[in-house]
């Protein structure tokens, strides 16, 4: 995991070089989409979480996500006219994922699957293919992949909508993400509070919200934590009772719109006496744990805050005697119908 998550800098200078980002968003661009759905399962939905903000705030189009169960096990036809139907997959290798692409293109749809397996079913399943370029990965649960879907999607939508301020931080981007991995010690002297047998609670909101999924996920997956992830906003509503003293939470504060809302959530939860973990900005009375350089957009300050939390998760892992490459009862390409 570890090793993967260092090579997130070369992953998006690959995806600045591919000239298919740009006819992909020309053909799209011409099919005029009324609205966007997202099909996608696990890391890669995380990934359309993000992804959803993005489109909503940079293009103003509506997205909902697909349940691929509707087409997968129901056997469902679903109208998908005049929508642009975005899948995700490290593998693309997923029956069920495939059986709903198909379907939304049978239905009208113009569909898009972002993979990093050029000759998998999905992309066979797909009229457009855009290839994730996070090269081989090796560890079981998503890192540089997931990364990747990120990255990929501010480029689609820079291509798609062009911006000359997203353009100047997709940029900057791969020495942001250097400038994260050189603060990885920052990770280690952390990882510790994230150790115990407690459940952890995961916040981010609007941008962030995605990114706090997957941190939950992958504390999950490769330290064997239970984690719980909320948006800062839905938190309020009711998980909040969670947050008793000494509960270990990882609180991610971004840069954008949402920074005034979730500073005050966090102000909220240090309240309550959760241990805190903070990633991102500082807010008043509490520095960061590990900052992350601003990118200079919205759109793409998820993928260092995302990288943070991968080297913190990853090294948490390792100090409760786990393998975050291999974690136990998991595979690589997970099939579901």
């Amino acid at each position: 995991m570890l090793r993967e998550a260092r090579e997130a800098p070369q992953v998006v200078t690959r995806q600045a070089g591919d000239a298919s980002i740009e006819r992909a968003a020309q053909t799209i661009a011409a099919f005029a989409p009324s609205f966007v759905v997202t099909l996608a399962r696990g890391s890669s939905d995380h990934a359309a979480t993000t992804l959803r903000y993005g489109i909503e705030t940079h293009l103003r189009l509506p997205v909902v996500s697909a349940a691929p169960s509707v087409a997968g096990v129901y056997h469902a036809d679903v109208s998908y006219q005049g929508a642009l139907v975005l899948a995700i997959s490290q593998s693309g290798g997923s029956p069920d994922l495939v059986e709903t692409l198909a379907q939304a293109r049978r239905g009208g749809a113009l569909t898009c699957a972002l993979v990093n397996t050029l000759g998998s079913p999905l992309a066979h399943a797909a009229d457009l293919v855009l290839p994730l370029h996070a090269g081989e990965e090796r560890a079981v649960a998503a890192t540089k992949s997931y990364l990747a879907a990120l990255t990929l999607g501010a480029q689609l939508l820079c291509a798609w909508r062009p911006d000359e301020a997203l353009s100047a931080a997709l940029h900057r981007l791969p020495g942001a993400l250097d400038a994260v991995l050189a603060q990885e010690e920052r990770a280690v002297a952390a990882a510790g509070r994230l150790t115990g047998d407690q459940t952890t609670l995961v916040l981010g909101r609007g941008l962030h919200a995605g990114v706090a999924a997957e941190a939950a996920l992958k504390l999950q997956e490769t330290a064997g934590v239970g984690a719980l992830a909320f948006s800062t906003a839905e938190f309020a509503h009711g998980p909040a009772r969670l947050a008793e003293p000494g509960t270990p939470a990882l609180f991610f504060q971004a840069r954008d719109a949402t920074a005034p809302f979730t500073a005050d959530s966090l102000s909220t939860l240090r309240g309550y006496g959760a241990q805190i973990t903070l990633i991102g900005d500082d807010v008043p009375g509490q520095a960061a744990d590990l900052p992350t350089p601003p990118t200079g957009h919205a759109l793409t300050d998820p993928a260092v805050s995302a990288l943070a939390a991968q080297l913190l998760i990853a090294h948490a892992a390792l100090r409760r005697g786990e393998n975050p490459d291999a974690p136990p009862r998991l595979a690589k390409v997970t099939r579901t119908r």
